[in-house]
């Protein structure tokens, strides 16, 4: 869930808070080619969440 006022330390809160509420991320990266791919993998549910691009 995206919360729109978010401070930079909620953000530090909120990462110290995760792991010992049992918040588990994933993170899928794709290449900057591999755009399409990762827009396509979204789409198909192949994952939830946000695909990150890298150089």
């Amino acid at each position: 869930m995206s919360v729109a006022n978010l401070t930079r330390q909620d953000g530090l809160d909120f990462l110290g808070l995760a792991p010992r509420i049992g918040i588990v991320t994933h993170t899928n990266r794709y290449r900057l080619d591999q755009a399409n791919q990762a827009l396509s993998d979204l789409r198909a549910g192949r994952f939830e969440g946000a695909a990150v691009l890298v150089p």
